[in-house]
């Protein structure tokens, strides 16, 4: 049988160069995708004034025994207080029987004198009082809610009222003595 004059039987360069083709196509097609698909992920990405929230640095200097500062980090206040030997042996005398969520002292510091929480009643998310020398601190030296009277302790444990949960300890470090990171 004759072949017809139109088609000829593949040599090896023209199958080399097929290939070729295939893989140069294939390669500026997934490049071509891959550049458009790149800015709906990067807008993904959270926002410089968002991860410009993300942590917030303090300086603790200034700040004595017995005193407490509220900060701001992600739109939320934090309370750091520098809590007196006294304090701090209160918060650790506690049995943790009596307490309604309870946890140790030493898990809610990583050192015994700066106490960080995030300072938003577990119950309905009020501001408790306390932080300032002329507001109730409740029946236990600490904090004080007065929507519903939830009473917290010198390391922010619920003592008492229809709190749940201890005031929460944000994630946070201590980049030298005097400067603590939160975020």
């Amino acid at each position: 049988m004759a072949e017809s004059p139109t088609t000829s039987p593949d040599t090896p360069d023209d199958e080399d160069r097929r290939d070729f083709l295939v893989i140069a196509t294939s390669t500026v097609g997934a490049l071509g995708a891959g550049m458009a698909v790149w800015p709906l992920i990067d807008q993904m990405n959270p926002a410089a004034d968002t991860l410009a929230l993300s942590t917030t640095e303090v300086d603790l200097s200034p700040i004595e025994a017995g005193q407490s500062i509220t900060v701001v980090w992600q739109g939320k206040p934090v309370f750091i207080r520098r809590r007196t030997a006294a304090e701090i042996k209160a918060a650790r005398s506690v049995n943790l029987a009596d307490l309604l969520d309870p946890e140790e002292d030493k898990a809610r510091v990583k050192k015994p004198e700066w106490l960080v929480m995030v300072g938003v009643c577990t119950h309905l998310g009020c501001i408790p009082k306390g932080q300032k020398g002329t507001e109730p601190k409740g029946e236990f030296g600490g904090w004080f809610c007065p929507c519903h009277g939830s009473h917290y302790d010198t390391s922010g444990r619920i003592r008492k009222g229809p709190a749940p949960k201890n005031l929460p300890v944000p994630p946070y470090t201590f980049t030298n003595d005097k400067t603590v990171k939160i975020g």
